[in-house]
């Protein structure tokens, strides 16, 4: 292998690809353009031709596309072997993946095969090629730099913005590959059946903090967010004190968010938390602590207590809705 140049492993989730590989996109892209390296991308599915343009026509100048049943559903062993046979065809020294539950189990396997350095949770790339991620359950920040030719990237997901189609479309090839006999076997896939929207995807999201009081406090959230058509997230310690699930949780040691709008209610502000939002469009805060980290780097502040503030906006934007619709 040649060590130079970026790929990014697209893997499709149910014969389609997810946002997160958009996300992958911009990270090579700008580590490409920092390093003077060639950039490339690799789509890992049972429709992976079909599959291909979508990241071709977001400036990836070749896209190769592996193609293969045995790709339908995800085997880490069977996807890290394809992974690795588009690295070695590239000769790539940094293979970018996202880093879901699946795909920091797909580096794993893909930096052990390749022999390279790996870091999962990536955050941040720096221009010089170091990584920052977050340990110590978010409490501090490691600077990563990596001493093998070849490294394994697992990005956080919607730590980076998604890649947009424009500009000349990249050239797309078919990449052979022999599946091998896997000792696993993909049964079957089981959706989560919610009416919730979910953070990965949503433009707007309602969080809710400590400042609640306690889990009755997330009912008017709840209600805000079904008016907003948004998402309901949550701080960690408003998670940790068991009022609301893990799966809402923001910040460094839940998820990374980056929607249009963020609304913080009762949220002080803590820096594992801003980490984990702080790339949102408009943020706006509602606390009752107007000097809380929170409220000063928000785009609009409010101080207030929740319990009068969040029933009244809500009232207010089905009152505007309901006119609007009657108009």
């Amino acid at each position: 292998m040649a060590n130079n140049g970026i790929l990014v492993v697209a893997v499709s989730s149910r014969g389609v690809l997810p946002p997160a590989a958009y996300e992958l996109v911009t990270a090579g892209r700008a580590l490409a353009d920092a390093l003077k390296q060639p950039l490339s991308a690799v789509v890992l599915s049972e429709k992976a031709s079909a599959l291909a343009p979508e990241l071709a026509a977001r400036g990836v100048p070749t896209v190769y596309a592996v193609e293969s049943p045995a790709l339908a559903g995800f085997l880490a062993d069977v996807h890290a072997k394809a992974a690795a046979a588009a690295a070695e065809k590239t000769g790539a020294g940094t293979i970018l993946v996202s880093g879901g539950v699946a795909g920091k189990e797909l580096a794993a396997r893909l930096a052990v095969g390749l022999k390279a350095g790996l870091a999962t949770d990536v955050s941040e790339i720096l221009p010089d090629g170091k990584v920052l991620r977050p340990i110590f359950s978010g409490n501090l920040v490691a600077e990563v730099e990596f001493k093998t030719p070849v490294r394994v990237l697992a990005l956080a997901p919607m730590s980076f913005a998604r890649a947009e189609k424009g500009g000349t479309p990249g050239k797309i090839e078919a990449l052979a590959f022999a599946a091998p006999a896997s000792r696993a076997k993909f049964v079957s896939f089981q959706p989560e059946t919610s009416n919730e929207i979910d953070m990965g995807s949503a433009e707007r999201i309602v969080s809710g903090g400590r400042g609640l009081g306690g889990p009755d406090g997330f009912k008017p959230v709840f209600e805000l967010a079904h008016a907003l058509g948004a998402a309901v997230g949550a701080s960690r310690a408003a998670v940790d004190a068991g009022w609301i699930p893990y799966k809402h949780q923001v910040g460094l040691t839940g998820r990374s968010v980056r929607p249009k709008l963020y609304l913080a209610v009762g949220i002080s502000g803590q820096i594992q938390h801003l980490a984990g939002m702080s790339s949102s469009g408009t943020i706006v805060a509602i606390n009752t602590d107007k000097d809380c980290p929170m409220m000063q780097m928000a785009n609009v502040s409010v101080q207030g207590d929740y319990a009068e503030l969040v029933p009244a906006i809500t009232a207010e934007i089905k009152t505007r809705r309901g006119a609007s619709a009657a108009a």
